[in-house]
């Protein structure tokens, strides 16, 4: 059960963070767990707060992975951490201008109502600065996981940073984000 302090709900970025970055995969059998992210999904599972996973997908709009491909990684990244409450995907590329690509709120607030939580309530957990944005911009909070392709400045610029995504659930769950 949560506590008083605990995120109504948490959302993982996919590539990077859950999952090694593949780019633009479009191969079930390419999906590799991030070190210690099923059991850092599970925690957050077990302290009974949903989850949900918010991802970038410009792959579709640009041609090179189909949406049916997204959705066969997504299929098999739920199978692997034993399913997620919400699943909200961007399809679009950088120029499209749309609300939902991360550092834009839209995938966070569409989760946040898809669980019926206050988007102020939600922690994003993510590797880059987009992810950060995205949750700040949902007015809600985040912790970055930083990867060899996070850069620098997202680090310093993040009010919450983790070494790895078990460290960002104990901090998500003690209501510690920035």
């Amino acid at each position: 059960m949560p506590t008083p302090s605990s995120p109504a709900a948490v959302l993982f970025d996919r590539d990077g963070t859950l999952v090694v970055d593949v780019p633009y995969n479009g191969d079930p059998t390419l999906v590799r767990p991030m070190p210690g992210a099923i059991e850092a999904v599970a925690a957050v599972r077990a302290a009974g707060v949903p989850i949900g996973v918010v991802s970038n997908q410009s792959g579709i709009a640009r041609g090179i992975v189909t949406r049916e491909q997204v959705d066969a990684v997504n299929a098999r990244v739920d199978a692997i951490f034993g399913g997620f409450d919400t699943w909200q995907i961007c399809p679009h590329g950088p120029e499209d201008g749309c609300d939902c690509r991360k550092p834009a709120p839209g995938m966070v607030l569409r989760a946040a109502a898809a669980l019926g939580v206050d988007p102020a309530d939600v922690v994003v957990v993510g590797d880059i600065g987009a992810d950060v944005g995205a949750a700040h911009a949902a007015g809600g909070r985040a912790i970055l996981v930083p990867t060899p392709v996070t850069r620098q400045q997202e680090v310093w610029a993040a009010a919450a940073v983790a070494a790895d995504l078990q460290e960002a659930v104990r901090i998500a769950l003690a209501g510690d984000a920035g």
